[in-house]
C-alpha cells in the first residue's frame, strides 16, 4: 500500500535530519612521522619537560615536537629517549616504525663514542693533552665501532619503514675558536679537539646515510654562527656544574631556529611528509 502523499514531506525531513546527524568521517592522515634518537632529539637544554623525572626527558620545545605541531595532519610517534645508544635504538625505538611511516628523523651516535665522558674529562682535566687524547679515542671509536653500528641501525630502519623519507640528523660543533669566551673555561686547544670530534661524527654519519639512501642534515653550518663563544645568539647550553645533564645541548632557540627550521626546509613540499 502506498504511503499517503501527506507523509512524504515528513519522511523527507526525517531523512535529512538523519543524514545531518550522522557522524562526519575524520579526514585521513597525510602521513606518519617517527622521531628516533638520543638527548639531542629530546628536551635536555630546553629546561622544559613533560615530566622531569622521566628517564627519556621528553618535552614540548624539541624539533620533532615542533615539526609535528606544525604538521597536524601527519601522525606523530616520539620514540627518541635521552641517553640512547645505537643498541637501544635497535631494541626499543626501531620496532615503533611501521610500513605506513612516511618520515623518519634519526639522531644517534654521540653516546656510543662516549662523548659525554669526553666532555667531562676535558672540563675536569688540567692538562690539554689529556683532553686531546680522550677526544682521539672517541674519534677512533666513531670509525671502528659506531660506523658499522649505524649501518645496522639504518638498515633496520629501512626494513621497517620501506617507503619513508629518512633524515639523519647530525650534531653541531660546540665552540667558536678564538671567540668571546672570557678567560675561564677550556683552552682553544681543547675546544678545537672537541670540534674535531663533531667533524668525525658528521663524516661517519654522512657516509652511512648516503650508503643507505638517506638524507643527512649537517648541523654544523646551521649552528656555527650560534655556538658557544660566538658573537651571535647562543643555540647551545654552556657548562652548568649543577646541571651537567643540561650542558652542551641545544637550547629552545637551537631546536626552534636551528634544527626545526632546517628540518622544515628539507621536508617542504614533499608528498606524504609536508
Amino acid at each position: 500500500m502506498r504511503a499517503p502523499r501527506a507523509l512524504f514531506p515528513v519522511l523527507a525531513a526525517l531523512f535529512a535530519t538523519a543524514v545531518l546527524a550522522a557522524p562526519a568521517q575524520a579526514a585521513p592522515l597525510a602521513g606518519k612521522y617517527v622521531a628516533i634518537g638520543d638527548s639531542y632529539t629530546t628536551a635536555p637544554g630546553t629546561r622544559t619537560y613533560d615530566d622531569p623525572d622521566h628517564a627519556c626527558r621528553r618535552g614540548p620545545l624539541t624539533y620533532p615536537r615542533l615539526w609535528a605541531a606544525s604538521h597536524p595532519s601527519v601522525a606523530f610517534v616520539e620514540a627518541a629517549c635521552s641517553g640512547a645508544k645505537t643498541a637501544d635504538v635497535l631494541t626499543d625505538q626501531v620496532p615503533l616504525l611501521t610500513a605506513d611511516t612516511t618520515l623518519v628523523t634519526i639522531q644517534v651516535g654521540g653516546n656510543d663514542v662516549g662523548f659525554v665522558d669526553v666532555l667531562t674529562n676535558c672540563i675536569l682535566t688540567i692538562d690539554d693533552r689529556d683532553c686531546v687524547n680522550g677526544v682521539e679515542l672517541a674519534k677512533q671509536a666513531a670509525n671502528a665501532y659506531l660506523s658499522p653500528a649505524l649501518a645496522q641501525v639504518y638498515a633496520a630502519v629501512r626494513a621497517k619503514a620501506p617507503s619513508a623519507r629518512v633524515i639523519v640528523v647530525g650534531y653541531p660543533r660546540i665552540y667558536t675558536i678564538r671567540g668571546n669566551c672570557g678567560i675561564f673555561g677550556l683552552s682553544d686547544t681543547e675546544r678545537n679537539a672537541l670540534n674535531s670530534a663533531a667533524d668525525t661524527l658528521a663524516a661517519v654519519m654522512a657516509q652511512r646515510a648516503a650508503e643507505a639512501g638517506f638524507t643527512f642534515l649537517d648541523a654544523r653550518p646551521v649552528f656555527d654562527p650560534h655556538t658557544l663563544c660566538s658573537s651571535g645568539t647562543k643555540w647551545l647550553t654552556s657548562l652548568e656544574w649543577d646541571k651537567i645533564n643540561e650542558s652542551y645541548h641545544p637550547n629552545a632557540a637551537g631546536h626552534r631556529d636551528g634544527y626545526y627550521a632546517a628540518l622544515n626546509s628539507l621536508t617542504a613540499g614533499v608528498r606524504g611528509v609536508a
